[in-house]
């Protein structure tokens, strides 16, 4: 009942005889993998054996791997550079270079890329190499031609992002971009956005109207306002919990509702700030300056300027200045925090450098 008939004894055999033929292909040729890993890319020998179980057994004569290094190396990759790519996925180590490497690589160099902005752009995009030329590289690079107008706005939508050579950009992109479209966005603002922020078209379209409506209701900001796509931009940078935690950071501060949306259609990119930083800043201009949270809220450049570097520097070097009667109208504050450093270091530093060398010295050093 359970005995093998012929062929199923024809097949047990076969299957012993492969097996042993395996064990002993592996005790006399070595798997050179491990060792190539270590000497050539600087792996440990625990990660070199584990990477080499997910690629060809690697026999004395093969020289491929080195070809692919070698290629790389020629690009400009350092060993680091070529190890981010070869860790995902080994494989890539047994790629054709002048099939398969070359022509992806000259791919980008056509549309401009080239030195260190060429060598960024591949060791941060790993994925593209293994990614079919005809059947998504290409397209995609032509259909960001055709939205960004040049090869050099191309350039540097992957110098932004180089991961978008991980997509198929007309599937991923073109649903937002229609969305974006529908609700009458000038083309020339979404293309500026898409130089910015690539990642936003990368999502869901479901996801993105989501972003449009809590921008245009929770903060009021029309679409014809220049300011829209910054709120776009910077409310799709923020968790739901995030942005409550910073919102409720300047109601702790005494803000209303109506102060919060004037800073934001202002500039939205002050939501951006990290809430230590938010929480600093309200501080010192509410706290000790005496601000009241409407002329914050009206001048939010205020909270985008560093508190260490810039605020607090000018504002010792102000105070100076009025103690010593250097100074016959006190000027705004946000109009000197705003003036430039050469504007500043000229009207107000560089007068005290003989009289009050130590203040000088002090906002020389401040802004190290």
């Amino acid at each position: 009942m359970f005995g093998l008939g012929k062929n199923g004894a024809n097949r047990h055999f076969l299957s012993m005889y492969c097996i042993k033929l395996e064990l002993f292909c592996s005790t006399t040729t070595p798997n050179l993998m491990p060792e190539f890993l270590v000497n050539s890319l600087g792996y440990s020998k625990e990660k070199a054996i584990t990477a080499s179980t997910k690629v060809t057994f690697l026999k004395p004569g093969n020289n491929k791997p080195d070809l692919v290094l070698n290629f790389f190396k020629q690009i400009g990759l350092d060993k680091t550079q070529i190890k981010m790519l070869v860790s995902p996925a080994p494989s890539l180590l047994f790629a054709d270079v002048s099939k398969t490497l070359e022509p992806k690589i000259k791919v980008l160099q056509e549309f401009g890329l080239s030195g260190s902005d060429l060598v960024r752009v591949i060791s941060r995009s790993g994925i593209f190499l293994r990614t079919g030329l005809d059947t998504a590289i290409k397209p995609s690079l032509e259909y960001l031609r055709k939205l960004l107008s040049s090869d050099e706005m191309v350039v540097k939508a992957l110098k932004r992002s180089p991961a978008l050579l991980h997509y198929r950009l007309a599937r991923a992109m073109a649903p937002n971009i229609s969305l974006l479209q529908n609700l009458g966005c000038p083309s020339l603002d979404i293309e500026k956005l898409v130089l910015r922020n690539p990642r936003i078209f990368l999502q869901k379209p479901e996801w993105l109207e989501d972003i449009v409506e809590r921008v245009e209701k929770d903060f009021c900001i029309r679409r014809d306002s220049r300011m829209f796509f910054y709120g776009v931009e910077s409310i799709s940078s923020l968790s739901k919990s995030s942005l409550d935690m910073k919102l409720g950071v300047f109601k702790s501060f005494g803000w209303s509702d109506s102060d919060i949306i004037t800073m934001v259609q202002r500039l939205p990119l002050c939501l951006v700030a990290s809430e230590a930083k938010i929480r600093r800043m309200l501080k010192f201009f509410m706290g000790e300056l005496g601000y009241e949270s409407s002329y914050v809220a009206s001048h939010p450049t205020l909270l985008m300027f560093s508190l260490e570097k810039r605020v607090l520097p000018r504002n010792k070097i102000l105070e100076l200045l009025k103690e010593k009667k250097r100074i016959k109208r006190v000027p705004c504050f946000y109009t000197v925090i705003k003036c430039s450093e050469l504007e500043f270091l000229e009207k107000y530093v560089l007068p005290l450098r003989d009289e009050m060398p130590e203040a000088y010295d002090f906002y020389i050093k401040s802004g190290k």
